[in-house]
């Protein structure tokens, strides 16, 4: 374990950006990481967890868990979904935090890298039945910035939880700005118009 602070702080050493991090909480948690536009915000967000002493689990598409490099995905804690077939996933997440210890659950909510039209609710339900916070994780080109903002316990009034991931991200801008779908899960309604 000792190792991979020693890999985040090369990363940071040599990328653009610079840790600005809330503490997480201790214990469990669902970890936002986004704005998802790039590539580099799947490694940046290992270099915050590892900085954190967190080992972060996640979810990605199952055609990263293919040979040549499956075992490596599986081995940075990686969950495949099959995103043609998601059934029960966020049931079987649920169980597996309630049966181990101590989980830190990366989710990218957008889903992938393009622009969308919202975010997938998988993270707001997950943190709501297991009853763990939600860590707001995001990377900024703006500022050059990338950490762990505050912690959300989750209320169950999804509008009222929902305004407060809106606020955070509204000034974060990805590596990539023009391919952030903005924070909006289908539990809220219609979008309301721009």
């Amino acid at each position: 374990m000792l190792v991979r602070p020693l890999i985040a702080r090369a990363i940071f050493a040599v990328s653009r950006y610079r840790l600005v991090s809330e503490a997480p909480p201790a214990g469990s948690m669902v970890a936002i990481g986004a704005p998802h536009t790039s590539n580099w915000d799947f490694v940046l967000m290992f270099a915050i967890c590892w900085r954190h002493h967190l080992r972060p689990k996640w979810l990605g598409k199952h055609q990263l868990f293919k040979p040549p490099f499956g075992w490596l995905m599986r081995a940075l804690g990686g969950i495949p979904v099959d995103r043609g077939n998601p059934a029960g996933l966020v049931d079987g997440i649920v169980a597996s935090v309630h049966d181990g210890g101590p989980v830190v659950l990366v989710i990218a909510p957008e889903g992938t890298r393009g622009r969308g039209d919202r975010w997938k609710s998988g993270f707001y339900r997950i943190a709501r039945d297991a009853g763990l916070p939600i860590v707001l994780g995001y990377v900024d080109s703006a500022s050059r910035t990338t950490g762990l903002g505050p912690a959300i316990h989750v209320s169950g009034d999804v509008t009222a939880d929902m305004d407060r991931i809106h606020n955070f991200y509204a000034d974060k801008r990805g590596i990539h700005p023009a391919g952030f779908t903005p924070p909006w899960i289908s539990e809220e309604g219609a979008r309301p118009a721009n």
